[in-house]
């Protein structure tokens, strides 16, 4: 029994584990497709601003330019003008050309043989990509290599090798010959080259590939791929040969995701003489996505004719045709399908004016409710402006509070003025008696202090009704300036002016007898306190008089 339960749980254990790898088998192609969707998205993008990298690259060729313009030694000008020529080579060969012919040309007159030889063969490679073949041909037959320095053999070899490409591509020449002379210069290339540098590893892959060893070529290119950025000619060349490693192994997936790799490198870098584009074109074609091959196979072709390489406007010229009749099918069916939606709405649009007329009948039937509602409104209107009137009852009801305090105070005042003037007779009366106890009270205490006991009374009320007031005032004048309260809820005699002044005593007449001062003392107040403000001096007293009043009707 035992046996059997191990038997049968190895057996559901070794189920699971076949569904988990069926679940990862299947999931590769779908990752695989996100991150080529992601690629070409991309790709698209660069596509249609490739104006910003194509500027990037002229004004690297323009700052050159202007120091060639201020450079006077002719070995800097030699310098100056290869640096061009890089620039140049895989951007426009034609303005290559030119700076290599300067080139030249100051190598013959500096003597150096090394130099006229770096340049013959540059100017061939330049001449060979444009058709220009027997000139090219003609330039390596005169250059004798037994005579080359040592550093220069292998750009020798590395010329004629892709001399031979391009004689290759831009004919359309697949014979057994130029194959094999092609071949025995890269083999030549090879015993030149440093067995760890780029160069020697990138022919190496495409001498593998050529000879059908595609294992081998691809463990070099998946080495040198870690070596590269993403945003170098180099990984472009490497990202190249990988596709058509994947295509001979028969993986699409991979294959169309190096080919896309080295289409977006190309357009970063403004490389216009460039394959994988057309590659990419041409995935998208076999998979019956007519309008991506379209875009890419018309995107190679604004490339060669740009840079007017031969051998690729030959070869997108090739296929541009084929490609550009399937998406011109395409197009006619889709304004076929086109038309026939037009028709279709016209015929929707009918029923549409007939659908409005009916509902125009039913809106006579809701302009009854319009009406009811137009009712409410107006009895909401009503009712608003009713509570508009309370509003202002309200106001006026707070504008008969302030009349009332101004009255009150005016009473205390003058209360306070018969007082005054009793305590005048009693003193009077007591000094002609010489009755010195009742001299001492009158004189110091009880006026006085009901005098004190006024003020306090009077500044609780207005700070009660102002709560605000101190703080709004003192925000209308210089910060420096401003007043400080020896005690809260207890004003001095400059802001019980003022205080006045919003209550609406606006007489310097009332406000001295208020205050118990001269008239003179508060001209100077209020002049002092305009001269300290932050505002127009002319407007500063109305501002006082507006204290509190957005808090009030609120």
């Amino acid at each position: 029994m035992k046996r059997e339960g191990h038997e049968k749980r190895s057996h559901i254990s070794l189920k699971r584990s076949l569904y988990v790898y069926l679940f990862c088998l299947l999931s590769i192609p779908m990752y695989a497709d996100k991150e080529i969707d992601a690629l070409a998205r991309e790709l698209d993008y660069l596509i249609n601003n490739k104006h910003i990298f194509n500027e990037k690259k002229e004004k690297a060729i323009n700052d050159l330019k202007r120091l060639l313009n201020i450079t006077t030694s002719p070995e800097q000008q030699y310098e100056i003008n290869q640096r061009l020529y890089g620039e140049y080579k895989s951007y426009m060969p034609d303005s290559a050309i030119y700076y290599v012919q300067k080139n030249l040309q100051i190598a013959e007159s500096l003597g150096k043989d090394s130099l006229v030889y770096r340049s013959e063969m540059q100017l061939s490679f330049l001449y060979s990509s444009i058709g220009m073949y027997r000139e090219s041909e003609n330039l390596l037959e005169h250059i004798e290599v037994d005579l080359l320095p040592k550093n220069l053999r292998s750009d020798y070899y590395e010329t004629y090798c892709l001399f031979f490409k391009h004689y290759n591509g831009g004919i359309n020449y697949d014979s057994f010959f130029p194959f094999w002379e092609n071949e025995i210069y890269r083999d030549s290339l090879l015993s030149t080259l440093d067995t760890f540098s780029y160069k020697y590893k990138i022919n190496l892959a495409t001498k593998h590939i050529k000879f059908g060893l595609i294992e081998p070529a691809k463990e070099i290119l998946l080495q040198l791929l870690q070596t590269k950025s993403p945003d170098t000619p180099e990984y472009a060349m490497i990202t190249s040969l990988l596709g058509f490693v994947y295509r001979n192994e028969g993986i699409p997936e991979l294959e169309k995701k190096f080919y896309i790799l080295s289409a977006i490198a190309d357009l970063k870098n403004s490389i216009k003489e460039n394959a994988s584009m057309l590659q990419v074109a041409l995935l998208y074609y076999k998979e019956g996505d007519i309008a991506k091959a379209f875009r890419y196979t018309q995107a190679a072709m604004e490339d060669a004719v740009f840079c007017k390489v031969q051998f690729r406007t030959a070869q997108s010229s090739k296929y541009y045709p084929i490609i550009n009749a399937s998406y011109q099918a395409i197009e006619a069916k889709a304004k076929s399908r086109l038309l026939f939606n037009i028709t279709l709405m016209s015929i929707l649009t009918v029923f549409l004016i007939l659908f409005i007329i009916r509902i125009k009948k039913q809106m006579k039937n809701i302009s009854v409710i319009k009406e009811e509602l137009s009712d409410t409104n107006s009895k909401l209107y009503l009712l608003n402006d009713k509570l508009n009137k309370n509003k202002d009852q309200l106001l006026k009801s707070n504008y008969i509070k302030e009349q009332y305090i101004v009255q009150i105070f005016d009473l205390c005042s003058a209360y306070i003025d018969r007082m005054e003037e009793y305590r005048k007779t009693l003193y009077k009366s007591a000094n002609n008696n010489k009755l010195d106890e009742l001299l001492r009270k009158l004189r110091y205490t009880t006026t006085l202090d009901n005098e004190t006991e006024f003020y306090k009374y009077f500044d609780n009320i207005f700070l009660g009704i102002y709560p605000t007031f101190v703080a709004e005032f003192n925000a209308l004048l210089v910060p420096m300036e401003q007043i400080i309260l020896k005690t809260d809820n207890q004003l001095n005699t400059e802001l019980r002016i003022y205080a006045l002044l919003r209550l609406g005593i606006t007489d310097n007449t009332k406000i001295a007898a208020f205050l118990r001062c001269s008239m003179s003392t508060v001209y100077n107040y209020r002049t002092k306190m305009r001269n300290r403000a932050i505002v127009s001096r002319d407007e500063f007293e109305n501002i006082v008089m507006s204290i509190g009043k957005m808090h009030r009707v609120n």
